[in-house]
């Protein structure tokens, strides 16, 4: 604790410094604007947005479609132009629904020559894994040999490749959730999770390989969330992009740590061991004695959902501002006992509020902003952040003419705020003109409190930093008004335990929306200020998106 409060003390004196050699003043019209940014005008929209009218925002539900039409509402009533397809605010995002159906979708371990295991193991969807067919076909059979091959990453820059020497094509892939660990920020940049641990890049990967099938193995300190996250979240339906080249899997599945210990006794280890074993450098892939046989059905659809676009036009062309957030929750599931609505007050009720009074305050117009400002509640961020990865592929404006994008996504309304985060803000060249700003407005910026959840890689601002674009979420930190720092983190993480992708993420009128909309003017600041400065924003040297931004310049 003494570190981190020497830590703190260090970084605010160096705010400071950085404050005087950077402008962090807007024009007191565009100040105006900021200042009427409302915690009670963000009530609302949670409130509603919540409700069980909306049915938990599902895409492609009901309770979807009502929420894009509220969306366009509010666009149309603050005077936001639209800029989404043909001249509408709605840019549509061709989808393609797969739900497993649980009653007739079985997995089972079936030991074969030399295995420790000696009776086959079979396993209950939903208590012991999860499932989704990829292939977007009805029926999928499956029976393959499981090969063990650690964490699933190849990453050359690192000198680590899990599937060196192994020939996965036509078998199922054992995967470790994560990434090996590091104190290195030269190797797997340190404490902070990488791509290579999200679970996205782990299917994508198992896919590229040939592999039919890929378990990821679920243990709650290294995903950073409990089993009811994986369960809630993979038991329904998962959507893909329509022709999505990296979607190869016809079983994308989940198990249980505990199914993972028995099915690694068939060498003789735990799970645990495994785990440790691919934590080490050399690590081989080992081919297991066992057999996945396995029939997945599901329900499939083609559907469209919708991305919800707005823009206030500026003085000037190129130079533009974007803020997103996600509309969209887990909607709703009637099968489900209990409360079936998936209400996402928190996720992300919060940051579509946001983005709505973002988008009401720069079209008052007061003062004419110095480039345009653009405005996007995307779908599908739950399934794998489908709507930003699409509108990063068809952006409002070229992504070259993007200074910024500025996402938020679950910003608990829990008080005022007397931190925030900016998590990838350092490896973009806007990083001092943040640090500045956070120093004029009282704000401790906070490095990232939970390094190992990988959450620069969980958002929809990856999306647009994957095509170029400068991009970060903006949150609150701990550091909360008349509270300590164990106040703010012990907040998070009992909303990660107990409301985080289940039903229990529900409006509350205790919420204190203040740090929701101390948020939002920062934002709104930060995005003004980034337009007002000369020249134009771009990723710090070797960074990993650095060749993208490059790339939408027409400079590589």
């Amino acid at each position: 604790m003494r570190a981190g409060r020497v830590v703190l003390l260090a970084s605010s004196l160096m705010l400071a410094a950085v404050a005087g050699a950077q402008q962090t003043t807007v024009p007191a019209a565009a100040q105006a604007e900021a200042n009427s940014i409302d915690p009670e005008r963000l009530r609302a929209h949670v409130k509603l947005l919540s409700s069980d009218a909306y049915e938990g925002r599902g895409p492609g539900q009901p309770g979807g479609e009502k929420t894009t039409a509220y969306l366009v509402e509010q666009f149309k009533r603050y005077g936001v132009q639209p800029a989404g397809d043909h001249g509408t605010f709605v840019q549509a995002v061709p989808l393609v629904g797969v739900m497993p159906v649980a009653a007739e979708t079985h997995f089972r371990f079936v030991p074969q020559s030399g295995s420790k295991m000696t009776e086959p193991v079979i396993l209950s969807f939903g208590s012991d894994f999860v499932v989704n067919n990829q292939t977007h076909t009805a029926t999928a059979d499956i029976d393959a040999p499981i090969v063990f091959v650690g964490h699933g990453i190849v990453a050359p820059e690192y000198g680590w490749d899990d599937y060196a020497g192994a020939d996965v094509r036509g078998k199922v892939v054992l995967i470790v959730v994560n990434e090996p660990p590091s104190t290195d920020a030269k190797f797997f940049q340190s404490e902070a999770l990488t791509y290579y641990g999200r679970w996205t890049y782990k299917f994508e990967e198992a896919g590229r390989h040939g592999a039919v099938g890929a378990l990821i193995i679920h243990r709650t300190d290294l995903a950073s969330y409990g089993w009811q996250v994986v369960q809630n979240s993979w038991s329904g339906e998962h959507s893909y992009l329509r022709g999505d080249p990296n979607a190869r899997l016809e079983a994308a599945s989940w198990i249980q740590h505990s199914v993972a210990d028995k099915l690694l006794a068939s060498v003789g280890m735990t799970a645990d061991e495994a785990i440790a074993a691919s934590d080490r450098r050399g690590f081989k892939a080992i081919a297991l004695p066992v057999k996945l046989q396995a029939h997945v059905v599901s329900k499939v659809r083609e559907y469209d959902s919708a991305n919800v676009v707005g823009k206030v036009a500026g003085a000037a062309p190129g130079g533009a501002v974007l803020y997103t957030g996600h509309w969209d929750h887990f909607g709703i599931d009637r099968a489900r006992q209990g409360d079936p609505v998936f209400h996402g007050a928190n996720d992300n009720g919060t940051g579509t509020a946001i983005v709505l009074e973002l988008a009401r305050a720069f079209a008052e117009k007061k003062a004419v902003p110095p480039h345009d400002v653009y405005f996007a509640a995307v779908t599908a961020e739950e399934q794998g952040l489908l709507g930003s990865q699409y509108l990063g592929m068809h952006p409002p404006t070229p992504a070259r003419d993007m200074q910024l994008d500025l996402n938020y996504d679950a910003l608990l309304p829990v008080g005022d705020v007397r931190s925030a985060t900016v998590h990838g803000a350092e490896r973009t060249t806007v990083y001092p003109l943040v640090q500045a700003l956070a120093a004029k407005e009282g704000l401790t910026l906070q490095p990232d409190q939970f390094p190992t959840a990988g959450h620069y890689y969980r958002s929809d601002h990856f999306s647009l930093a994957r095509v170029g674009v400068p991009a970060f979420s903006v949150g609150e930190g701990t550091l909360f008004r008349d509270h300590d720092d164990a106040w703010g983190k012990q907040q998070e993480e009992q909303y990660t335990a107990e409301r985080y992708h289940q039903p229990a993420d529900r409006y509350e009128d205790s919420m204190d929306f203040r740090g929701d909309a101390r948020m939002a003017r920062f934002g709104f600041e930060l995005g003004w200020l980034a337009m007002q400065q000369r020249g134009t924003t771009a990723w710090q040297p070797g960074d990993e998106f650095e060749a993208a931004r490059k790339r939408s310049e027409g400079t590589r």
